[in-house]
């Protein structure tokens, strides 16, 4: 299998191109070997890039864990630099179709070279039952959630997959892989959740740390961002317009006018190879 290895802030993916690989494989079933950092690649998760009738191309996702996700903000900007690098679409704002929707994302030239990708993420869905989320109709916003002994003050967001954010005064006083685990598997969300531990620095920078949906602890999480912007915004912590810190570097998010929700940030290229899936 021919690959190639990008990253957005960290947040690390395999590509494969399936307008050229011809080989059945099953991404769900390879995944965990192939996302493992000691036996395989390594990542934390795989992209996939499939042609498309509904928009220029089409981007599977597939969780280092084998399971799919609808959509990822890191990875998006990945895929959208090495198609438009590959001249697999020659446009700088490149129709996306992904389980999320069509997400449109818009190439940024230095010098003719990619400096960042800008996003058009959509707009956030609030009610409780698109997050998804059990419960009475309405919006999630600074909703009590007991795990075990302790009780968290929750707002979700779907950003295409769901999110539940939680503002604290101190980071570095969560212990995320105990409860990130514990909440992104809490009977309340059906399809699970990621999970945002956010510390407002000011109303327009925040620090944020992740527990992804099937991948554990990330460096960044791009739809993650988008989501903690747009709680910060709903529970009056955060302007419209905000640097969200993450572990892997720093996103630029807006919540624009027309209620969509834009993202701006860095996709690099690390290596390309080829990987013998039957030794795995």
């Amino acid at each position: 299998m021919n690959f190639v290895k990008m990253h957005g802030l960290g947040n690390d993916f395999i590509l494969v191109n399936l307008l050229e690989e011809d080989s059945p494989l099953d991404y769900s079933l390879l995944a965990p070997k192939l996302c493992d950092r000691n036996f395989g690649i390594g990542a934390d998760g795989i992209l996939l890039i499939m042609p498309s009738e509904t928009a220029d191309i089409k981007m599977g996702i597939i969780n280092s864990d084998g399971s799919e996700a609808e959509m990822c903000g890191n990875g998006i900007r990945c895929f959208a630099k090495f198609i438009y690098e590959e001249g697999i679409i020659n446009k700088k704002i490149i129709e996306v179709e992904t389980l999320a929707g069509k997400i449109i994302p818009e190439i940024i030239l230095d010098n003719n070279r990619v400096a960042a990708v800008r996003v058009d993420m959509g707009e956030p869905k609030l009610e409780r039952a698109q997050i998804p989320m059990f419960g009475e109709e309405g919006q999630v916003i600074k909703e009590k959630l007991k795990v075990f002994d302790k009780e968290f003050e929750i707002t979700a967001v779907s950003m295409g997959n769901p999110h539940c954010i939680i503002f604290v005064p101190n980071i570095t006083a969560i212990e995320i892989e105990k409860w990130g685990p514990l909440i992104e598997k809490h009977p309340v969300f059906p399809r699970k959740t990621n999970v945002e531990f956010v510390q407002v620095v000011s109303p327009s920078e925040v620090v944020m740390r992740v527990w992804e949906r099937g991948a554990g602890i990330t460096l960044a999480c791009g739809t993650g961002a988008c989501a903690t912007l747009t709680a910060g915004v709903l529970n009056n912590y955060l302007n419209r317009k905000a640097s969200i810190k993450l572990l892997g570097g720093e996103l630029t998010v807006e919540w624009a006018e027309n209620n969509h929700i834009y993202m701006t940030g860095p996709a690099i290229e690390v290596y390309r190879g080829v990987i013998n899936t039957d030794r795995l």
